[in-house]
């Protein structure tokens, strides 16, 4: 059982997050979250599951929402990524499953928009270069926009750590962009 300390500290942390605010943090967070799934997946019916797994988690648990261990944000990109590694796993027990294309159809309306796809497929490419913790890294923290210190928290590791992993992994995604002929990029 809680002490009423305890109580009212759950409690507290919950109002924090009521439903006004758990709209607003989906208003915030949806796009981000659903193109770090899809990014890891490369399915978007299993990056909307995803997405809708990671929402209804965080809507769930969110009296339990203790804000001095991230921010709902931090919180939703690590229930996302639990998921979207499990279903990776779940992937990887049925080899014979297809699982989706991966590429959405694209409309290509000028020669902006081919220039933009084809860096965006580039980029995707050198993503794939990297090894799979590497990518995630990368992935949480521009799709997920996390902070190092938030990053730490999501992967079990120190700060300093996952500053110099990320660090490392940029370097890397670099290197790969430059051999496609990509600049600006990382």
């Amino acid at each position: 059982m809680f002490s009423s300390d305890e109580r009212s500290k759950s409690s507290s942390a919950g109002e924090a997050l009521d439903s006004a605010g758990f709209e607003q943090v989906f208003r915030d967070c949806a796009v981000d979250l659903h193109g770090y799934a899809f990014s890891l997946l490369r399915d978007a019916a299993a990056a909307e599951d995803v997405t809708a797994l990671a929402f209804e988690r965080l809507y769930r648990s969110r009296a339990r929402l203790d804000r001095t261990r991230g921010t709902p944000r931090a919180w939703l990109f690590a229930i996302a990524r639990n998921a979207a590694l499990d279903e990776l796993r779940r992937r990887r027990r049925q080899p014979l499953e297809t699982h989706g294309s991966g590429h959405a159809d694209t409309a290509v309306a000028g020669g902006e928009e081919i220039a933009r796809v084809e860096r965006g497929a580039a980029l995707q490419t050198a993503l794939q270069a990297l090894m799979p913790r590497e990518r995630e890294l990368v992935l949480l923290k521009f799709h997920g926009e996390l902070t190092n210190a938030e990053l730490a928290r999501v992967l079990g590791i120190s700060e300093s750590n996952a500053g110099t992993r990320l660090h490392r992994a940029l370097l890397k995604l670099r290197d790969a962009c430059a051999q496609l002929g990509i600049e600006d990029v990382a």
